[in-house]
């Protein structure tokens, strides 16, 4: 189970303490096993400092703890505080990443039965779609919206999400793809055949919560010589 170290403390030497976890970083090298940390700074109260701490485990951060490192940058910590710094533990309960439901709402949306749902609560209305395969970005949600359409109204098809990374202001998806081709496609008569296209999306949210950038990679060549356009 995810753990954390919460790490308060009083200083007016910020600066000071930010050099002092490099040096905890360059020492431990690989041997921190620390996941993620970050370091906030109190807006009402410039001189409360909090640190958190992430570790996979309760175990991987007692080992961290136990290095010689860690105990030399405890005590230059302590030289630095106000006051004697205070550790909270905290094994992780919920953890959410908004993010990636979101990630996955937007895959299900695409090829959910019926009309496409509106998609205003995922996408901004200025969202920029980039796709290498269109000579010029897509943007808009109504662009977006008809180009879509397009897709559905050629393939009766699902998206499998394979995996979902999310980081700051980004989300990126790698997934699959299978349909059977209904209707005309790029000026392809329908086919009846059965196609799979493997791909990754790159999202970035905007200041609504919503998606206001998609990077598109897909293997469409692999899908026209499924519909057999090109030679294998």
């Amino acid at each position: 189970m995810t753990f954390v170290q919460l790490i308060e403390c009083r200083t007016s030497r910020l600066d000071e303490m930010n050099r002092l976890l490099d040096t905890w970083v360059e020492r431990t090298g690989g041997r921190r096993a620390a996941t993620h940390a970050l370091v906030g700074k109190d807006r009402s109260d410039g001189a409360h400092i909090v640190e958190m701490v992430e570790f996979a485990s309760y175990e991987e951060a007692m080992r961290a703890s136990n290095l010689p490192e860690t105990d030399d940058v405890f005590r230059g910590l302590v030289a630095l505080c106000d006051e004697l710094p205070v550790l909270t533990d905290l094994e992780v309960v919920r953890d959410e990443r908004f993010a990636g439901p979101a990630v996955r709402r937007f895959f299900a949306a695409l090829t959910a039965a019926g009309e496409l749902p509106p998609l205003n609560d995922l996408i901004d209305e200025d969202c920029h779609s980039h796709d290498p395969v269109n000579a010029q970005d897509t943007i808009g949600l109504d662009a977006i919206r008809r180009e879509y359409r397009m897709w559905r109204d050629a393939f009766d098809s699902a998206f499998t999400v394979e995996d979902v990374l999310v980081q700051d202001d980004r989300a990126c998806a790698r997934w699959r793809w299978d349909a059977v081709h209904r209707g005309e496609f790029l000026g392809i008569a329908p086919t009846g055949r059965r196609v799979t296209m493997t791909g990754t999306t790159l999202f970035r949210r905007g200041a609504r919560g919503t998606f206001a950038e998609l990077w598109w990679q897909r293997d469409q060549l692999g899908l026209m010589q499924q519909l057999g356009e090109l030679e294998g």
